[in-house]
């Protein structure tokens, strides 16, 4: 998958954006890059205090890594969120958290 800042451990999506991503190859594509950008430590669509505080997570990993990112193709967002330990990364939509 390329360079990456941290492991992303087990990549799981919620039913949602499985069953999302099985009917929609562009939704898919979206997905895919988000989660490249995410293990980048590109945190996407969020304000600068959510994405120095993934900064310090990171650095520190002692807290979870969370991005978002819009599709905008219909404006929907996901949420990506890494395990705080690192061992799971889930893309999910914000109201399946």
């Amino acid at each position: 998958m390329g360079s990456m800042r941290f492991n992303p451990g087990h990549l799981v999506a919620t039913r949602g954006v499985a069953e999302r991503m099985e009917k929609d190859l562009m939704f898919r594509e979206f997905c895919s890059t988000s989660l490249k950008r995410h293990l980048n430590a590109d945190w996407g669509d969020l304000d600068e205090e959510d994405k120095k505080q993934n900064d310090k997570a990171l650095q520190s990993g002692e807290s979870r890594l969370f991005s978002a990112y819009i599709f905008q193709d219909t404006g929907e967002k996901i949420w990506i969120i890494t395990e705080w330990d690192r061992s799971a990364t889930t893309i999910l939509y914000p109201d399946e958290y």
